[in-house]
């Protein structure tokens, strides 16, 4: 495979593990960018406003001003001025909190949520198997409002993930929203436990279509996508169709390494940055040639969706299900200097031919709802011959669709 991008040093790619929204994502752990930001302070009107105000507080309040308090505050308030729906700030502690989680060994419920911000919460889009997320009832669609007693909206979207993780047989409690108009009120505690994250499932349906599900784009998904498929074409497999409704995308090795498997020679991601230079990772020669179809829907998000757009774009795959989540920025995650950090959305990504999809989302080949009387059934045990989308995914690849 063929890289044409290159990245600085100080920025490396992780995966954001347990509770966090698998997203592509950059994280730098050093001061890479204070000097440039110094230089680019400066004077504004916000600022000698906010000058002002600090001013008359600290000369007239009778009540003691808590320096970190007011810090942390600002910044929040800051990134939410700027109106970056996918930043946040992170406290010392949920920073280093955030570090450790995401290199560490997985102990958490059990979920993977993505941050929804027309409700200020964080949306549950999968939840794993033999997880104490599934043995509890929480399901797919949950919306968490409340992680404790303090809201998911003021708390930001990392800090609410940052207190939804814990060590092994402690408690996480929260509250979630869901049903009609998410209008039921469900309280949670779920003793956290040791998690087992598989990406990537399959199975052969019938004597020659595989089918394979991809959770989440981990580092080492484009490695299992390869052995599973192997194993399926070994069984017989000549026609596939991957899953990835409810995956909520993740890590940029993962899904490059996923799409140049399956891709031919030629784009697989085009990276924008704010002056608008590009820069693009490409496949090689090699790929699958056999016919295949991808499910979606509306929680399909970020990488996932790239994964979608990709193939549709080289015409590899027909798209069946809902138009999908709409994200297409990535973020880096930022130290600052007192150790705490900020996430900041600081580019773009486009697929390999089409235009980019923040806040649109990739359109099906096929639109098609899921069944209305599956839709309040747990996702992970509706079965192949139930599942409409599915049966209309095997229609395709069958060349039966009309």
């Amino acid at each position: 495979m063929e890289k044409k991008i290159s990245l600085a040093a100080a920025i490396v790619l992780i995966l954001l593990a347990a509770l966090l929204s698998f997203q592509i994502t950059f994280v730098t752990v050093s001061r890479h960018y204070q000097g440039q930001i110094g230089e680019a302070m400066i004077s504004t009107t916000a600022y000698d406003k906010l000058n002002y105000v600090d001013a008359l507080y600290r000369k007239y309040y009778v009540g003691e001003i808590d320096e970190e308090q007011l810090s942390d505050y600002l910044i929040r308030g800051y990134i939410v001025g700027v109106g970056d729906k996918y930043a946040s700030y992170m406290t010392k502690e949920e920073f280093s909190d955030y570090m450790q989680e995401s290199s560490g060994e997985m102990v958490g419920i059990g979920v993977h949520v993505i941050y929804n911000n027309d409700y200020g919460a964080l949306e549950i889009v999968s939840v794993m198997r033999d997880s104490p997320a599934l043995a509890s009832g929480v399901k797919a669609g949950d919306l968490i409002v409340f992680v404790g007693d303090e809201s998911v909206a003021e708390l930001g979207y990392y800090p609410a993930v940052a207190k939804m993780q814990g060590e092994k047989g402690t408690v996480a409690r929260f509250t979630v929203r869901r049903g009609a108009n998410y209008s039921e009120i469900v309280e949670f505690n779920i003793i956290r436990d040791k998690v087992t994250d598989t990406t990537v499932e399959s199975h052969m349906y019938g004597k020659d279509i595989g089918i394979v599900r991809i959770t989440q784009f981990a580092v080492n998904t484009g490695e299992n996508v390869r052995e599973q498929v192997a194993d399926l074409i070994s069984k017989g497999a000549k026609k596939l169709i991957f899953d990835v409704r409810y995956n909520p995308g993740g890590a940029l090795d993962g899904i490059v390494d996923t799409l140049d498997y399956l891709l031919p020679e030629g784009p697989i991601i085009r990276i924008v940055d704010k002056e608008g230079n590009e820069e693009v990772i490409s496949s090689d020669a090699s790929c699958i040639d056999m016919p295949m179809a991808v499910l979606v829907n509306g929680n399909t998000a970020s990488a996932a969706e790239l994964f979608s757009s990709a193939l549709q774009d080289y015409k590899k795959a027909t798209i069946i299900g809902t138009t999908t989540y709409g994200k297409g920025t990535m973020q880096s995650v930022v130290t600052l200097p007192d150790n705490s950090g900020i996430t900041i959305s600081y580019r773009m990504y486009n697929p390999p031919f089409s235009p980019n999809y923040e806040g649109i989302g990739v359109i099906p080949d096929i639109e098609l709802e899921l069944a209305e009387e599956l839709q309040q059934k747990n996702f992970y045990i509706i079965t192949d011959e139930e599942d409409n989308q599915l049966q209309k995914a095997i229609e395709v690849v069958n060349g039966k669709a009309k």
